[in-house]
């Protein structure tokens, strides 16, 4: 087992280091960036405009005819936000220094092109299944866009693994730890409640999963970053120091820190790049498949939507818990991960600060659950059909309760590994497809912005000229 581990530990240091996956994800994103004229600027307001303008819970209900767009974003908000926002970041800091806040920052920055670009193609080439659920995600724009059916299949096969089997076993992992720290509660009895909670969701499909979405993750984020702001105001004479730490620690960590964490320039880049692009999913190809099923006027609407995602991720939720940690003092080089959030919630809240951020991590890694279920059985439907889809279930509960009170180092880096290998394939076909991309951005800005028709209804297929484009590609392909 430990040789093992230590093979695809050596995987993910050339996966995951200074000269493969970090350069081309952080690449991709400059690439967008310009090529979209800075669009996550230019079109922020309208972008939370869209989102939270008219905004109810009470509205229409997710079925076969998809998801509200906002149903869509809290789907895909539930996956982005969990552990790496609470432990995660911690590890950044642990390791990297304060500096490496400003570069989760700046991954997060350019990380909003890239993920707008992706929820745009999986708005053109999602589909219909066989029982006239609307469907789509990176295997389709790899299908339909590249025209590669292999390469749709290896991403398949790779975020099955990757977030529905082992991703979900760590985020069970990471709940059933904190609760028997916070409250004694032994982890066999921790996994059965997750196996129970999961289940009754997996069950109601995508109508329970929108319902469960659109509720949780607004009142999550909501209590966890409540609870952020009031230690912050509580020590709000550390707030200015914090902040120059962290810009002086991106250039300089040592000074930032009196050399207590020791860091470098190199790490604190790439812990705070490479932390920051686990916890936002920029990219990586999986929050695609909440925003296909969205119901919009127009493409762009969504890649608007999913900007606003990356937003309260990052920026957000993810910023309030470095912030917790840096004026709270608690970065003394001897904690980290999880460890390191509990220690600076109890200085901030006393004896009851391990005990909210347990039940903030289960929150935040049990809408992540639901999340990368949604997010894995559309490739199991893109596979094999509805005819796996109740095994699939079965075998991602039996998981959850083995991740509950199993630890092994190798699961980590297994997840780790098949998280990067996924990525592979999404950014070839989000590279490949860019034009497709800045056309459907024009075709916004040109005729929806000044009031003419939308370019597809909430029930209708795509038309116009962007369409004919997006047709031609598909005929292509098969």
């Amino acid at each position: 087992m430990d040789h093992l581990t230590a093979i695809v530990a050596d995987i993910n240091s050339i996966l995951w280091g200074p000269w493969c996956l970090i350069p081309i994800l952080v690449g991709a994103g400059v690439f967008f960036t310009f090529k979209l004229r800075f669009v996550q600027v230019r079109n922020f307001s309208l972008a939370i405009k869209h989102v939270f303008g008219g905004l109810s819970f009470n509205g229409e209900k997710a079925g076969n005819h998809g998801m509200t767009s906002f149903q869509s974003l809290a789907t895909a908000v539930a996956a982005q936000v969990g552990t790496g926002n609470l432990a995660g970041v911690a590890t950044a800091i642990a390791m990297g220094g304060p500096g490496a806040i400003f570069w989760m920052w700046l991954a997060a920055f350019f990380g909003m092109a890239t993920i707008f670009s992706e929820a745009i193609l999986a708005q053109l080439y999602r589909t219909k299944d066989p029982q006239g659920h609307v469907t789509g995600g990176p295997a389709y724009y790899i299908t339909y866009g590249l025209g590669s059916k292999g390469l749709a299949a290896i991403f398949s096969v790779t975020i099955i693994i990757a977030l529905g089997f082992i991703g979900n076993m760590v985020q069970a992992n990471s709940i059933s730890t904190a609760f028997a720290s916070a409250f004694d509660i032994p982890t066999p009895v921790t996994g059965l409640l997750l196996i129970l909670l999961a289940g009754f969701i997996f069950i109601g499909g995508i109508k329970r999963i929108a319902g469960f979405a659109e509720k949780m993750v607004p009142l999550m984020a909501s209590v966890y970053v409540l609870g952020a702001i009031y230690i912050v105001i509580t020590y709000g004479a550390h707030i200015l120091p914090t902040f120059k730490a962290i810009f002086v620690g991106a250039f300089d960590p040592s000074a930032a820190t009196g050399g207590v964490v020791g860091a470098t320039v190199k790490e604190a880049i790439r812990y705070g790049v490479a932390r920051g692009l686990f916890s936002n999913e920029a990219g990586m190809g999986s929050t695609p498949h909440a925003h296909a099923v969205a119901r919009v006027n127009h493409p762009v609407e969504q890649g608007l939507a999913a900007i606003v995602g990356l937003f309260i991720d990052t920026f957000i939720v993810l910023t309030a818990t470095a912030l917790v940690i840096m004026v709270t003092g608690s970065l003394d080089g001897t904690k980290t991960g999880i460890e390191l959030t509990q220690s600076a919630f109890v200085k901030g809240m006393g004896p009851a600060g391990a005990g909210f951020v347990a039940v903030c991590l289960f929150f935040a890694a049990f809408t992540t659950i639901i999340g990368w279920y949604f997010f894995a059985v559309q490739n199991v439907k893109y596979l094999f059909g509805y005819k796996l889809v109740n095994v699939f279930s079965v075998i991602v509960l039996c998981f959850l309760m083995t991740g509950s009170y199993l630890k092994v180092n190798l699961v980590w880096e297994l997840a780790d590994m098949f998280n990067g290998l996924m990525v592979i394939p999404n950014i070839i076909a989000v590279i490949g497809l860019y034009k497709l991309v800045g056309k459907a951005l024009t075709d916004y800005r040109e005729k929806y912005i000044k009031g003419e028709k939308p370019m597809f209804g909430p029930s209708e297929q795509l038309t116009g000229k962007l369409a004919a484009l997006a047709k031609t590609r598909v005929r292509h392909a098969k």
